[in-house]
Parts: structure tokens; C-alpha cells; sequence
């Protein structure tokens, strides 16, 4: 039964808990939000706002305790006090252990090899030392097991004389793939087991930093590729048996192949456009799954690209944003800014979507907004 009033806690109150805090009211629940950052995108939006650290034990365990259901934007967050709430009786989606799990990229690496889900081929590594054993695997991407994203915690090695800048922690040795395109699914489950799949999109990424520019959607796929790609996370989905929201990324290699790169269980940069450019965001879809409701439909309702809004790469401050009225002033352009209120370099900042049902024309304005929009201090 539909309950009204629910507590829903979330952990960590960045622009992904904002787009969902957005949602939340439809759904007539009290949203709590834990933040270590007082001035945090979500914390004039919730019900209550905690100040709190995402990996201090007792911090987590007592918001935990104060809501009906517990989820995440962010899964670096204290899994021991996770799974003392769940022992006690908390509703928490994800499940801890697939926190746990995707914590460590080894571990999640491997979790690929058991069950049999394609994936670049890989070799954990200890440290910097072992990586002299490995010259043989080159060329090879080096990823820390741990606290890596956006682009931080990778490190390209073509050959040995690339060794003394590596880093020298726990890491995956991933054999560099010669890939044609880099694709994203996103896709939701509740607690029934019911499932819903997003249209595939097509990343591309900053040419400086590791970390999405654009994103275009539909991807240019082959109908076979599209169906390879949508199996391949419906099956890793119920291997993890995952509740919420799921990001797959994948890498589509030139002779075919699809294999999974990365995942995030969570609401997900690579499903923002969903805002304006399908029937249910994945932000509302998050909620539905978490408080175990029916999904909404998945359809596309025009193609679409989405820009990510960076920060100037020469600058650190208070952020001043430069260019928004010209480009809301173009045709099916929607903004979204995420109210940090520091700029740094190629931090997102916001991001633009831009509809259109050519899609190469939304592009070129996706390009247009990109340059009409400055984020400086």
C-alpha cells in the first residue's frame, strides 16, 4: 500500500539528489538529506537536513535510523553502519553489499569474470612494483580500486618508461580496448522485480579530461548492438538483484563486441536528459523503485543531447555564470544548474539539455550552448 508521509532518507546532497528532491514532492514524502557540506545543492529542498560524513560510522547509522527508507546519490558511504541498519530492520536500496561491492573496482571487476559478463581483460595489481611484472599486458589503463571517478584515479601506460608515474595503490590493470564508441544504459528494478530499460545513449567525452562532454541519445547503434547491450545489463541487474536505478557503462569495440566498463547504482549522469526527453526522468523512476511502486514508461519523447556545464579550467572561486540568457534563448534548450556555489576547474557545475527531433541538429546547438555558457569565478 501507497504510504504517505514517508521518510525518505538520502545520503549525500549533491546535483543528482537535487533533480531528485525535485520529484519528491509528487510523491507527498518528507525527503531527509545527510551532507557533510552545509551549503550542498539538496539542503534547502529537503524536509531535514543532517550535517553529517557519508563514511563516519555512527553519523550514517543514526540517519539511518531516523528514516523509512534509506538511499544514495554517491556510493562512497560507510557500509558497516549500512549493514548494522539492515540487521535492525531498515529498508535500504541499493543493498549494502552492492555498495560494497562496487566500492572496489577489483571487486567488481571480478564480480564480471564470475558471472560471466563481458569485460575488457584485467589483472589486479598491489602497487607500483607489481607493475613491472605486467609489460606484457601493455598498452593498459590503470584504475585505483578505490575512490576513483570523473576522470581521477586513472592513469594510461603505453609501455615501461610509463611506470614511475603510476600510482602506487591497489589497482586494476585493464587491457586498453581499441573501442569504436562508448555507450551508457540506464535502466530500473523494484522490489517486485519489475524492470524498466532507457533508449541507449552514446557518450562523448572532454578531450582533456576523462569525463562526459555530450551525450547523444539514441546512440548510433546497430539494432543488434542495442539489443547485446540491453541484455548484458538486464542480466547484471538481476545478478546483483539491485533495487533502484542502474547506470551500465559499456564500450562497443570495432569488430562488435559490447562489454562492460563501468556501473554506478545510482541515478547517473548519463540519464539526465530523461528530464525532458523521456516519459518518466530517471530521478522520478529512482523513487518509484526505492519506495516500491510501478515503474513509468521508458519512451523516448524526442532525441536529445546533454551537455555537461564545467567549471573554466582557470578557475577557482565563487562561481559566476556567464551566457544563460542567450541559451535558453534557442530553441528546446533546458537548463540545470546544480546551486554550487564554488566554481573550480571542469567541475559540473549544471548541465543543458537540448531536444529537437533531429537529432544532429540538437548537437550543433548541444555545441552552440556549450560555448555561449561560461562558468568562471
Amino acid at each position: 500500500m501507497f504510504k504517505r508521509h514517508l521518510k525518505l532518507g538520502l545520503i549525500k546532497g549533491g546535483q543528482l539528489g537535487k533533480m531528485m528532491l525535485q520529484v519528491a514532492p509528487s510523491f507527498d514524502v518528507q525527503s531527509y538529506v545527510m551532507d557533510d557540506d552545509l551549503n550542498c545543492p539538496c539542503r534547502h529542498l529537503c524536509y531535514e537536513f543532517t550535517q553529517g560524513d557519508a563514511m563516519n560510522f555512527d553519523d550514517v547509522y543514526a540517519f539511518g535510523k531516523k528514516v523509512d527508507v534509506l538511499t544514495f546519490e554517491y556510493e562512497h558511504i560507510n557500509v558497516d553502519a549500512l549493514k548494522k541498519l539492515k540487521a535492525e530492520g531498515s529498508t535500504i536500496y541499493p543493498d549494502p553489499d552492492i555498495l560494497e561491492l562496487v566500492q572496489d573496482k577489483g571487486r567488481q571487476k571480478e564480480f564480471y569474470r564470475q558471472h560471466g559478463i563481458p569485460t575488457a581483460d584485467f589483472q589486479i595489481v598491489p602497487n607500483r612494483l607489481a607493475l613491472k611484472a605486467c609489460i606484457d599486458f601493455f598498452p593498459a589503463v590503470q584504475k585505483t580500486c578505490r575512490a576513483g571517478y570523473d576522470g581521477k584515479g586513472i592513469y594510461k601506460l603505453k609501455d615501461e618508461h610509463d611506470i614511475p608515474d603510476a600510482f602506487n595503490e591497489p589497482s586494476v590493470l585493464e587491457k586498453l580496448i581499441n573501442f569504436d564508441k562508448e555507450i551508457a544504459v540506464i535502466l530500473a528494478r523494484n522490489p517486485d522485480g519489475e524492470i524498466a530499460v532507457y533508449k541507449i545513449v552514446e557518450m562523448v567525452f572532454h578531450p582533456e579530461k576523462n569525463l562526459v562532454e555530450f551525450l547523444r541519445c539514441p546512440a548510433d547503434i546497430s539494432a543488434d548492438i542495442e539489443k547485446k547491450a540491453t541484455a548484458i545489463a538486464i542480466y547484471l541487474l538481476r545478478e546483483l538483484n539491485l533495487v533502484g536505478v542502474l547506470a551500465v557503462e559499456m564500450f562497443v569495440t570495432k569488430n562488435g563486441e559490447v562489454l562492460v566498463n563501468e556501473i554506478a547504482p545510482r541515478v547517473h549522469n548519463s540519464g539526465h536528459h530523461t528530464i525532458e526527453a523521456a516519459l518518466t526522468s530517471q530521478f522520478e523512476q529512482h523513487l518509484r523503485a526505492v519506495m516500491g511502486l510501478p515503474l513509468g514508461l521508458t519512451d523516448m519523447t524526442l532525441p536529445s543531447v546533454m551537455v555537461n556545464l564545467l567549471g573554466d579550467a582557470h578557475c577557482d572561486g565563487k562561481a559566476v555564470y556567464h551566457g544563460v540568457e542567450n541559451a535558453l534563448s534557442l530553441e528546446g534548450v533546458y537548463i540545470h544548474l546544480y546551486g554550487k556555489s564554488r566554481t573550480k576547474p571542469f567541475r559540473k557545475m549544471g548541465h543543458a539539455t537540448i531536444v529537437d527531433r533531429d537529432l544532429d541538429k540538437a548537437f550543433e546547438r548541444a555545441k552552440e550552448v556549450k560555448e555561449l555558457i561560461k562558468i568562471r569565478a
